[in-house]
């Protein structure tokens, strides 16, 4: 069975290793979409800090990860065509825009399965980006020029 979820995978924290390994408990193959930071900012205010490359490098070295593929067009119809993933796992702000209903259409007519998780509430990228901002603001990082 093949499993997949999407993301941004920005500032890799345990709450994307949570996830991840959780797919990994629902099937023998996780593939992973990782966002460009086009898609990402067609719904985010802030692009990611990672570039992608490493993003996607970084989530290749994760034993729980099988395939890893960026998307940069924010469907997912193509990739669920090309991969046919048994079960696509999403997050709890998934909602109902059209590309996500496109996809849910698309894996009920296939016979695949929407598995929605909650988010880590211990930790995020924007989080850990929150607190590294207020941090500097307070002294604790020291700015130097190389």
């Amino acid at each position: 069975m093949l499993v997949y979820t999407v993301g941004t995978f920005d500032l890799l924290h345990v709450g994307h290793i949570a996830l991840l390994e959780y797919c990994r408990t629902l099937g023998d193959e996780v593939a992973v979409g990782v966002a460009s930071d086009e898609v990402v900012s067609s719904y985010k205010s802030n692009v990611p800090v990672v570039p992608l490359e490493e993003r996607m490098e970084m989530l290749k070295a994760l034993r729980c990860v099988d395939i890893v593929r960026a998307y940069h067009k924010l469907e997912y119809v193509s990739a669920c065509q090309e991969l046919k993933p048994d079960i696509f796992v999403i997050g709890e702000d998934w909602g109902d825009k059209p590309h996500n209903l496109d996809v849910e259409n698309y894996l009920r007519a296939e016979g695949g399965k929407i598995i929605q998780v909650s988010y880590n509430p211990k930790t995020s990228s924007t989080k850990i980006k929150q607190n590294v901002i207020a941090q500097f603001h307070r002294g604790k990082y020291l700015v130097q020029e190389l």
